[in-house]
């Protein structure tokens, strides 16, 4: 048989154009992978704890950015590997990259495989790191997973915590990064690569810096150069023109052969903004000095400065007027006569020129104004300046331009002064004041100045400096010459705060602040922001605004106490740092090294933060807490540490206890403006901060504390925020109140959804109907097709919006014929559900009566209750195992606890101790549902309020009681509920139990009945047996016994 060669086919592409698809399907893959590994990023940058997921079911808004399903991934990340995750999106991006540029793509089967092993290191290396505070899981940062492993490994390593850890961290860090690059496909020219630009790359920055701050300082060095030099010709230049000026002077007194000498000559009194601080001139021996004087120096920006010609021109003008009268009159023995020396008559100038400024001056005045320290500008509303001719005797004045005192004194006489020192300006007319600041310039005096002013808060006393300018008294203008211009070009940009006459006998000391840092921390002392309702209470109404008819309205904000009428008590901050030292000494005495950082005051307790020496031990110090108080002279003392941060607080209680009332919380934002469903004001932090919190949220609320402790009253206080936020279409109560003393006073408000319930058998009752209740709701809400009671009240107001109407079907009958049921549609108008809050007052007195009934109760209340909004408030004042036993701390993992009477209670309510060394009357520890405790501080309510609130609330109407609520549910709901809870072991009808058949099987046979018979042979409790044997004689199987207690069998015998 031929064979015959089959004919190849040839491709579709040739070797090029599928090597361009290879490296083009390379890319987009690339780009996918670059892509995912960007929405991972997100993913994981967007987690929140919150997030509803298939591991939490919570009725939040989902806030990851990729929406439910980002949630859903992010969340088991998170907590199996925590931080370990972030090498998803590394892996994706990189990988992709690599695709993308065709470098090492062809390594990527090879290493990802290593994937999971990389992701479980990096999750133990994770765990060893130290979470910051804005971690709030119950994990550390490398999940449950890297927790496990890093526990493990820890209590493996055969050296001390701290070096163990150290250790282990550093080798982890290795191998991450080991691991982690072979992952992420890097070869070791890669990373050569990447070393060296980085290297390049840091030189760069640096010789760039370097650069930088080369010519900056370069500018700075020849900035300074230049302002030297000009100071140095500034300084050589006014020597120059002072000994020009001395020789000129010398030269016309020689000349004129005559010396200066001293006349009378009338003068008037300048005012204080009149005093010009003249250049330094030399010095003489002839003036008798006076006290310094501190001024503004006035703004010469309008005037140009006059030259030192035009000022010998004036001088040689007063020599020559002298020359032409040598006989002085007779003047009055308060006004000295003003004489001057006789100048060359070729530096006359005209009179009519306005006075000017000299350079010096303004040079001065720059000078001082840059060496002195800047303060805060004040600028005063002197009266205004006008120039007039006249001629004024003075000494130098050498101003200090720091601080001016106001002229209050009247001048005294004016000192001899000698004819050289002459007035360079023709005189500056003084200033015009109004009435009203002429009677304020009169009032005032040297001793009345408030020196606790922030204007005088700066001043550090006069400093030394020869430059100052003396005189003990100001002048004060004459009212007449004042005239109307204005005063604003006097008053300098830089002008300081004025300083009084009465700070001229001050020491010249500096008051030096102290530059160790305070411990004490006040609280913030801001005012609580009040809510929109308070604020709209507060508003003052009309007498003809008549208030319109409401169905309900919650009872106002002025029934309660008024916190304004609360006194308040403050311990200064000396006390507090002497407790502070008191308290390291005492610790100090029993061996605990370390040091109060820091101390928080509050309104009952006050918490000292000791941050311990290295390697104390946390519970060292907490045990102490008994000896603390004892030293301390305390009432009692609570040692526990503070979450997040690593210092142990310290909480002694005040001298002074501040009431808290429940209208200041109430009042407050916080509670008013919040969307929370069910408030709860529970009272004050350490600090003093209300905290109000959810009670849909927690979603039960289990209270412990001994009689007196505050419990009742916090009960109270939880009631109250519930009816002054909801109405009654939006939230009932059932109060169940063994004690009939607490609760009692609230029966009648139409919060009610039944009287208060007092009996225990009752109590029982009303909690399985309240069973029954939840689970109506659950099969009305899946038939709906939503998860929680937000959902179905949402799809209720939705169609009652539209108009629409629900349907049902219901069954009417049976056909005659056929006998089959007949159903019929209806439609009706569906109601939203109201919240349902159940309030157990004395849980251990239901516990006592039928303990097994009401734990099966609260265990499947505390189970499934929350979705359909109905949660539990639940109080005992005996927080012992019998009464909170392991089931209910299991479904309550919100609980309070008041002081109790032992370490032993406190570890029973709250899992530590600590309660027992509470204040008691309102003083708690709240205890979240992450476990974080809170000391807080509960609010007093009066009976008086209570009773007055109430009134109001009865004044809309009886309530709407259920029948059911006390009544109990049919008995065909009773046994399914009782199934439901586990309280019929078998589940048969009609009242039989599993055992009952078995029992009778053994009565006929035996022709024996006895309780102890039947419990020795089916090996039953004497309850179940003795139950069974009533049940065969209420059937008519047995008789009742006789006199000796024995039993007829009433069968025959089969």
């Amino acid at each position: 048989m031929a064979s015959y060669q089959a004919r190849q086919r040839d491709p579709l592409f040739d070797q090029d154009t599928q090597a361009v698809l290879e490296r083009r399907g390379k890319e987009l893959v690339g780009g996918l992978l670059v892509l995912l590994g960007v929405l991972a990023s997100m993913m994981l940058f967007s987690y929140h704890p919150e997030d509803p997921s298939w591991m939490a079911a919570s009725d939040e808004p989902v806030q990851n950015w990729l929406g439910r399903i980002g949630a859903g991934i992010a969340s088991p990340l998170f907590v199996i590997v925590g931080h370990g995750a972030w090498l998803l999106p590394a892996a994706l991006v990189i990988w992709g990259a690599r695709m993308i540029t065709h470098r090492g793509e062809e390594r990527l089967a090879g290493r990802i495989i290593f994937f999971p092993i990389a992701v479980a290191v990096a999750a133990v290396y994770a765990a060893l790191l130290v979470p910051g505070d804005q971690w709030g899981q119950a994990f550390g940062l490398g999940g449950h997973f890297g927790d496990m492993i890093a526990g493990t490994l820890l209590g493996i390593v055969p050296v001390s915590g701290t070096v163990g850890l150290k250790l282990l961290s550093l080798v982890l860090a290795v191998a991450m990064l080991a691991i982690g690059g072979f992952v992420l496909g890097f070869t070791k020219p890669e990373l050569r690569a990447i070393t060296r630009f980085m290297w390049l790359g840091t030189v760069a920055a640096y010789v760039g810096v370097t650069n930088l701050l080369g010519k900056g300082a370069s500018a700075s060095v020849l900035g300074a150069k230049a302002a030297a030099d000009r100071a140095r010709q500034r300084r050589v230049e006014a020597a120059e023109r002072a000994a020009e000026l001395a020789a000129w002077e010398e030269q016309q007194a020689m000349a004129a052969g005559w010396a200066p000498e001293m006349e009378p000559a009338p003068s008037a009194r300048p005012s204080l903004l009149s005093r010009i601080r003249r250049p330094i001139e030399p010095e003489y021996d002839a003036y008798d000095p006076t006290p310094e004087l501190f001024e503004i120096e006035p703004d010469w920006s309008e005037q140009s400065a006059p030259s030192e010609d035009r000022i010998r021109a004036r001088i040689a003008q007063a020599v020559q007027s002298r020359k032409a009268a040598p006989i002085a009159p007779d003047y009055a023995p308060d006004e000295p006569q003003l004489v001057a020396f006789d100048a060359p008559e070729s530096f006359a100038t005209p009179e009519a020129e306005a006075p000017r400024a000299p350079a010096s001056v303004l040079a001065a005045v720059a000078k001082r104004l840059a060496r002195a320290p800047r303060q805060p500008q004040v600028l005063h509303n002197e009266p205004p300046l006008r120039a007039q001719p006249q001629l004024r005797a003075e000494p130098p004045l050498h101003a200090k331009p720091r601080y001016m005192p106001q002229a209050s004194a009247p001048a005294p006489e004016s000192a001899p002064l000698p004819e050289a020192y002459v007035s360079e300006f023709e005189g500056i007319e003084e200033p015009h004041l109004t009435a009203a600041q002429q009677i304020a310039l009169e009032s005032q005096n040297d001793d009345g100045w408030d020196w606790t002013h922030p204007e005088y808060q700066g001043f550090d006393g006069f400093e030394d400096d020869p430059l100052e300018m003396h005189t003990d008294h100001f002048y004060a203008g004459e009212p007449d010459s004042f005239d109307e211009t204005g005063a604003a070009q006097w008053v300098e940009e830089d002008t300081v705060p004025e300083i009084p006459a009465a700070a001229r006998g001050l020491d010249r000391q500096v008051i030096k602040q102290s530059s160790e840092a305070k411990r004490v921390v006040q609280p913030a002392k801001k005012p609580i922001a009040p809510s929109r309702r308070a604020m709209e209470e507060a508003q003052p109404a009309l007498a003809f605004d008549a208030p319109k008819a409401a169905p309900y309205e919650p009872p106002p904000l002025s029934l309660l106490t008024n916190p304004m009428t609360i006194q308040r008590h403050q311990l200064s901050d000396e006390a507090l740092e002497e407790n502070a030292r008191m308290l390291e000494t005492v610790l100090d005495d029993y061996g605990v090294k370390g040091e109060i950082v820091s101390v928080r005051p509050g309104p009952v307790v006050t918490m000292y933060e000791l941050e311990p020496a290295p390697g104390l031990k946390a519970s060292r110090v907490i045990g102490l807490a008994d000896d603390i108080a004892r030293s301390m002279s305390a009432l009692s003392a609570r040692v526990s540490t503070v979450p997040g941060r690593s210092v142990i607080g310290i909480e002694l209680p005040n001298d002074h206890r501040e009431k808290v009332v429940l209208r200041e919380i109430l009042s407050a934002r916080d509670f008013g403006d919040t969307n929370m469903k069910l408030p709860l004001a529970l009272g004050k932090t350490i600090g003093g901060e209300p905290i109000v919190t959810n009670l849909a949220k927690m979603p039960h609320l289990l209270i412990a504390g001994t009689t007196g402790s505050g419990k009742s009253v916090a009960i109270n206080t939880m009631i109250l925020s519930l009816l002054y936020r909801l109405t009654p279409e939006e939230c009932r109560l059932i109060m169940i109140d063994p004690k009939m003393l607490e609760l009692s006073v609230y029966d009648g408000i139409p919060h009610l959804l039944s009287p208060v319930v007092t009996d225990p058998k009752k109590a029982v009752v009303a909690l399985k109907w309240v069973v029954s209740e939840m689970e109506e709701r659950y099969r009305k809400m899946s038939k709906m097709g939503v998860r929680n009671i937000e959902g179905y009240n949402g799809r209720v107001k939705e169609s009652l919006a539209k108009g629409e109407m629900f349907k049902r079907t219901v069954q009417t009958g049976f056909y005659e014929e056929t006998g089959e049921p007949i159903f019929e549609t209806e439609e009706f108008q569906p109601k939203p559900f109201p919240y349902i809050v159940v309030i157990v007052d004395e849980m251990a007195d239901l516990m006592m009566v039928a303990g097994k009934e009401i734990e099966a109760c609260i265990q499947r209340l505390a189970q499934m209750a929350r979705a359909s909004g109905i949660h539990l408030i639940m109080a005992t004042q005996r927080p012992s195992v019998d009464v909170i036993t392991g089931t209910i701390k299991a479904n309550f993992p919100t609980r309070i606890s008041f002081q109790v009477t032992s370490k032993i209670d406190s570890r029973t309510i709250l899992g530590e101790q600590g309660a027992e060394q509470l204040l008691g009357m309102g003083d708690m520890l709240y205890m979240a549902g992450g476990g974080k405790i809170t000391r807080c501080h509960g609010p007093f309510v009066s009976d008086e309020e209570v009773e007055e609130i109430v009134n109001h609330l009865k004044s809309f109407g009886p309530p709407e009681y259920m029948s059911g609520v006390v009544d109990g549910p049919d008995d065909d709901v009773v046994s399914d509920i009782d199934a439901v809870l586990g309280l019929n072991t078998g589940g048969n009808t009609n009242g039989e139990d599993a055992l009952y058949d078995q029992a009778v099987a053994i009565v006929i046979k035996d022709r024996k009945c006895s309780t102890s018979y039947i419990q020795r042979k089916l090996g039953i409790g004497y309850n179940k047996a003795a139950r069974l044997v009533e049940q065969m004689e209420d059937e008519g199987i047995v008789s009742a016994a006789n006199h000796v207690g024995k039993r007829e069998i009433l069968v025959p015998e089969q």
